[in-house]
């Protein structure tokens, strides 16, 4: 990991540059691992959920001051989805007790992968989650992002594909408990 990244809580005034990284991590990074009919439909079930960062929940990752990565952690229901999915929201707060939080809204730029910002960000999410009492963590992980979330201890629950308008989009529920958990 280069020593030019720095982590920090996203704010308002970061949406619009979360907005710009999100559609170019959707619309290149997948380009590998998804048809381009599948990108589009992405589109509609990915994206930026504000709540995160109004909860103080969500971290973007920047390179010299310019983002480069961004994503959080829940500790409500919604497994994934941005503003825009609302049949995918649930504002519920979740119970540490018994439920596990939720990992969200992971992106790193095209241009800036493989220099370990998704797990920056994990850690970062695992930490702040662990240190609210939570004992384990989900996400649901595109075709892109099962790779790096299967190499940090994620392992898969189910295969939960989505369809947006006939066209299927790969997701894997994933889950991991957080070490040294009570």
């Amino acid at each position: 990991m280069s020593g030019d990244l720095t982590i920090r809580l996203a704010t308002e005034a970061d949406l619009g540059a979360l907005r710009e990284l999100m559609m170019l991590s959707i619309d290149r990074g997948q380009a590998a691992v998804l048809t381009p009919e599948q990108i589009v439909a992405s589109r509609a079930v990915m994206g930026l959920d504000t709540q995160l960062v109004r909860d103080r929940t969500y971290f973007v990752v920047e390179d010299h001051g310019v983002p480069v990565g961004c994503g959080g952690w829940s500790r409500r229901a919604t497994l994934y989805g941005g503003d825009h999915s609302t049949d995918l929201r649930d504002p519920a707060l979740l119970d540490p007790a018994k439920d596990a939080a939720r990992i969200r809204a992971m992106y790193t730029h095209p241009d800036h992968v493989r220099r370990g910002i998704g797990r920056m960000i994990l850690d970062a999410c695992e930490q702040a989650a662990q240190g609210e009492g939570f004992t384990a963590v989900e996400l649901m992980g595109t075709a892109g992002g099962v790779p790096l979330y299967a190499a940090c201890g994620y392992e898969p629950i189910e295969r939960a594909d989505t369809h947006v308008d006939g066209v299927v989009v790969p997701l894997t529920r994933m889950r991991k408990p957080l070490r040294g958990a009570r």
